[in-house]
């Protein structure tokens, strides 16, 4: 046991003797499986010289069966064609003809007189083998030596398809043996003659045994030869195991006296790896803490953007209210009626700009709890925001959005992705300089999921593999108006927070975003 036990100053006989134990095994199993595959083989080859002696015979008859067909339907497309005459020509032209490698085959000739059988289902015209039955009425209830009924499997074929082979045992000529035999029975149906011929099988077992034995004589030639081979190659390898376990032992002691230097260095450098390890996570924490800052200061500046716009033109309006009643006041015809309905028009001003503040100040607070939120509202809630800045840009916005779809998730999260998706849109039609800029917002639905797509004709997304997108720190912005962040925050809020899914995908002339969530 000790042999086997792998220590530093055995490893290289360990492998000698294992190469040698796994290649001796590895020569006996190919040697065992060639010799059975040999055999195998042997099998086969039997099996096929068999069903190629047998299909041989069945072309051999078929021949001569057909060659008298055809001699018939020639005889007949003659002009003095007479065929009584011809039938008698027939006959005697059959009963001379002797075919085979012994000469011992022929022809016989029965004529159908009820093709459904029975005891007189037919006559036999002609049969150099059995001239006694020659005139007269044959039984389809005749049996051979095995009882094979082999009449009605001939007759069923000839009622199928016109012609039959069928092999049975038979009396062979000039002698009283019955052997087996196969015979071919074909139809002519113009005189309902069935003319058949068989050839008898009784020297197929002497042609396989000749092949059997020429068979086994190759294959014992080619199973030493292959042992010789399998051998010599052992040998050869046996003795590559050796010199490979020697050069094996040389490297170990080589290899050790390396190791033991590079230990002593690695102990000096696990003495300041952690210190290093501690300085590279907190600078990449800052580096993060930085984009993460950057990333709110750009998200603000776009909100007070967004802001702006929204109070733009009830700015405008309320500063032409004051101008109104400034001069109906110098005019001296500011009355209470009017001072009423300018009061009451600017107080509408001043709750839709109040409304404002809050529809983005509940924008930006994040949900704790999921809810059910409809999906036209909630988007409706994103355009109120950003869709003063996508027209003031001359971009056209579509929307095709059925009312009552509802969504369980985090509202206020939601809106955030589609507000990121939308400027993102915004920002790529703007720096791509395209005539007629358009956003798509279309939603539709299946049986489960909802699909929401957003499509701009801003170019598409240059990046590949596309799915980068969503990496974090990756942008198609310029450097200094993009974090990289966006995208990958959405991604996580939506697969991750709403089990949904987030995907990108270039169409023909812009970029789709596609959010599917379940219903």
């Amino acid at each position: 046991m000790n042999f086997f036990k792998i220590r530093e100053d055995n490893i290289s006989t360990v492998i000698i003797f294992s190469s040698m134990f796994i290649i001796s095994m590895l020569v006996l199993s190919i040697s065992y499986f060639f010799i059975s595959k040999q055999y195998a083989i042997l099998d086969r080859e039997i099996k096929d010289t068999r069903e190629n002696f047998i299909d041989a015979k069945k072309r051999e008859i078929k021949r001569e069966v057909d060659s008298v067909v055809e001699y018939i339907k020639y005889k007949k497309s003659l002009k003095n064609y007479d065929e009584k005459n011809l039938k008698n020509e027939v006959k005697d032209w059959v009963r001379e003809i002797k075919f085979g490698d012994d000469r011992g085959n022929y022809i016989f000739i029965y004529k159908i007189i009820n093709y459904r059988g029975g005891k007189r289902f037919a006559k036999m015209i002609l049969n150099p083998n059995r001239t006694d039955l020659e005139g007269k009425y044959i039984s389809d209830d005749y049996k051979d030596e095995d009882g094979k009924e082999f009449r009605k499997i001939f007759l069923k074929d000839i009622r199928k398809k016109g012609y039959s082979f069928v092999t049975y045992m038979y009396k062979k000529p000039q002698t009283y043996n019955i052997r087996p035999k196969i015979s071919y029975f074909k139809l002519f149906k113009d005189w309902n003659w069935v003319i058949a011929a068989g050839t008898y099988l009784d020297n197929i077992d002497t042609n396989i045994a000749q092949k059997q034995e020429a068979l086994k004589r190759k294959m014992t030639l080619d199973i030493t030869s292959s042992i010789v081979i399998f051998l010599f190659f052992s040998l050869i390898a046996n003795i590559f195991a050796i010199i490979l376990g020697k050069q094996i032992d040389k490297f170990f002691k080589e290899y050790n006296s390396e190791i033991r230097q590079k230990s002593t260095q690695l102990e000096e450098l696990n003495d300041t790896l952690e210190k290093r390890v501690k300085q590279e996570v907190k600078k990449r924490a800052e580096q993060e803490r930085l984009l993460i800052e950057k990333s709110k200061f750009i998200a603000l500046g776009e909100m007070i953007s967004n802001i702006a716009h929204q109070w733009r033109q009830p700015l405008s309006e309320l500063s032409a209210i004051i101008l109104n009643i400034k001069f109906r006041y110098m005019m001296n015809k500011l009355d209470s009626d009017i001072m009423a309905q300018k009061s009451k028009e600017a107080e509408k001003l001043l709750d839709y700009m109040s409304n404002t503040i809050d529809d983005f100040r509940n924008f930006f607070m994040p949900d704790k709890n999921k809810k059910v939120f409809n999906l036209k509202d909630s988007i409706q809630s994103v355009l109120n925001i950003i869709g003063k800045t996508i027209a003031n840009q001359n971009i056209d916005l579509n929307i095709d959005i059925p009312k009552n779809i509802q969504i369980l998730g985090y509202k206020n999260e939601f809106e955030q992705v589609v507000l990121n998706i939308l400027s993102n849109a915004k920002d790529a039609l703007i720096n791509s300089d395209i005539k007629n800029p358009n956003i798509n917002i279309s939603i539709f639905e299946d049986r489960n999921s909802v699909y929401i797509h957003i499509d701009d004709n801003g170019g598409g997304i240059k990046i590949e593999p596309i799915e980068k997108i969503f990496e974090p720190y990756v942008s198609t912005k310029e450097e200094s108006n993009g974090t990289g962040i966006g995208l990958y925050m959405s991604k996580i809020i939506i697969e991750k927070n709403m089990q949904g899914v987030l995907r990108a995908k270039n169409l023909k002339n812009g970029a789709r975003f596609e959010i599917v969530l379940k219903i």
